[in-house]
């Protein structure tokens, strides 16, 4: 019987198993090797000695995430940090000793990718209950991080300030108008500056005279995907393909299938590209793309050998936090996420991720909040530091050791609003801690302001019909509770809507075994 991969993280019989094999730099087997199994966010911890074949096994393990490490004296070590075992299933990782740890060596001597995907992507589904974990807020925050996960992925265009280099390869394309050469290069630094359109008849030129040139044929299919001729552009990807199966033509096959709302061949030819060719952006965009479509767990898989190959790639940690959060488990999101943090602390990506998740949980981590205090020291001109900072100081203020801790929260509130005079959160969180102290005629006064802000605010309406009833005005209160559900039923309705034009993948877990007695 298939088992599905929904349910991540419910507690089963153990019916899983994980073996493989230890080897050396040169790829010889190495015996005696200690290998550790820890489940993750638990005491469960397993242990193993590689045989004179350099094989290890673990059996009877429950479903979940695993950390394997395997190391040897004098001979290195390795570490794969996020594991997936779904229930019945029998795995094979392999590990290379002396794998490079994060900030003591390079990306090129990395494991190489990739034990095959322990998933299937079989179908689309409209239905927009799969995937959904815990309350409407988590469920806002999950497909926020989708987002912004994908965005991490789009390319930006050239800055054609180079007016020179502009001038000298236009002139040249139109002095020669039968030169390849001239017209494709010309094509192609028009396609890098964002003038897709512009470039398409120049390499249309080229490739009547030199049809057969790959480079050209692949920078033309680009031009018409960029400018929006889609079923053009898909028509002669599929054609390239038949000649050149590279990574780059199915990765490009994928951007158009996903244009063109074809999202399970998009996801086919995004895995296939992985496959031809696992560098850092496909194997990313793989990710987006299962995590866009609501496979947390597909994603997971992907974004954990992603972050094995490039573990200084940050995006690659953010996608495996936006997957884990997805997945239902915010632990192991807060923790990659900090990963990737560290990784450049400077970067506002990972802690505004951070933000995110903050307001979703009821009490962030003690991990997120020094990540804060680090923004604000990093970054003190930066409001969204002071917000974040403040609103996980508030929410940890029944197990703070700080007497002070309101004050600090007011003083953080205070900053971000000198930052940005117009920032609604901001606004929004005074009136929460002037309310809890009792002071509603302060927090009545925040509310507004946040409001005159962002009307929208749904949180800011519901709290300032709360303060006016404890103020005694309920008409103000009747109004504001009437606009609060109004808003609430149209962001509902907007979401519905977002989450049926995004078709959810339905998949399984593939290659599993029948569970054996033991």
């Amino acid at each position: 019987m298939s088992a599905s991969l929904f349910g991540l993280g419910q507690e089963a019989a153990p019916s899983a198993s994980l073996q493989g094999t230890i080897r050396d730099a040169n790829g010889k087997p190495v015996a005696q090797v200690a290998v550790v199994l820890q489940k993750r966010g638990t005491a469960d911890r397993f242990t193993a000695q590689t045989d004179s074949r350099g094989s290890y096994r673990f059996a009877n393990l429950r479903d979940g995430l695993y950390s394997l490490q395997a190391s040897k004296d004098g001979r290195g070590d390795a570490t794969l940090d996020s594991l997936f075992l779904g229930p019945h299933q029998s795995k094979t990782v392999d590990l290379a000793l002396g794998t490079p740890r994060p900030g003591n060596a390079s990306e090129a001597s990395a494991p190489q990718f990739f034990d095959p995907p322990q998933f299937t992507v079989a179908g689309v589904t409209d239905t927009t209950n799969l995937g959904g974990h815990g309350s409407d807020m988590v469920v806002r925050t999950r497909d926020s991080l989708a987002k912004e996960t994908v965005s991490l992925g789009e390319t930006k265009t050239k800055d054609a300030s180079d007016a020179a280099e502009e001038k000298s390869l236009r002139e040249a394309a139109e002095s020669h108008p039968d030169d390849f050469e001239a017209n494709h290069r010309w094509g192609h630094w028009l396609i890098a500056s964002g003038r897709a359109r512009e470039a398409i008849p120049f390499l249309q030129r080229a490739a009547t005279e030199t049809p057969t040139n790959y480079e050209n044929a692949y920078d033309l299919v680009a031009a018409n995907a960029d400018a929006g001729k889609n079923e053009i552009a898909r028509a002669d990807a599929q054609s390239l393909l038949a000649g050149h199966d590279s990574a780059d033509v199915h990765h490009l096959l994928a951007d158009i299938s996903e244009k063109l709302g074809d999202s399970l061949e998009a996801v086919r030819h995004y895995q296939r590209a992985a496959e031809l060719d696992p560098s850092e952006p496909h194997l990313f965009d793989w990710g987006t793309e299962l995590l866009l479509h609501h496979a947390p767990e597909p994603a997971q898989e992907v974004f954990s050998q992603g972050t094995r190959k490039y573990p200084h790639s940050a995006r690659m940690l953010l996608g495996l936090g936006a997957a884990s959060f997805a997945g239902g488990n915010s632990e192991d999101a807060v923790r990659s996420i900090c990963q990737a943090s560290d990784l450049n602390p400077r970067d506002p990506t990972p802690y505004l991720f951070l933000g995110k998740i903050e307001k979703a949980e009821i009490v962030p981590s003690d991990d997120v909040i020094d990540r804060f205090r680090r923004f604000v020291v990093l970054q003190p001109q930066n409001a969204d530091a002071d917000y974040y900072y403040a609103v996980g100081l508030w929410k940890q203020r029944n197990r703070s050791r700080m007497p002070d801790v309101g004050e600090q929260v007011q003083t953080l509130l205070k900053n971000a609003l000198q930052i940005n005079p117009g920032y609604a959160p901001a606004e929004l969180q005074f009136g929460i801690v002037q309310a809890e102290k009792g002071a509603y005629a302060a927090a009545i006064s925040h509310y507004q302001k946040a409001l005159e802000t962002d009307p929208q605010l749904e949180e800011a309406h519901y709290r300032l019909a709360q303060a006016y009833r404890q103020q005694g005005e309920s008409d103000k209160a009747r109004d504001e509770l009437r606009i609060y559900g109004q808003l609430a039923k149209e962001s509902a309705s907007r979401q519905d809507r977002e989450r049926r034009e995004i078709k959810q993948f339905v998949y399984t877990l593939r290659d599993q075994s029948t569970p054996q007695a033991h």
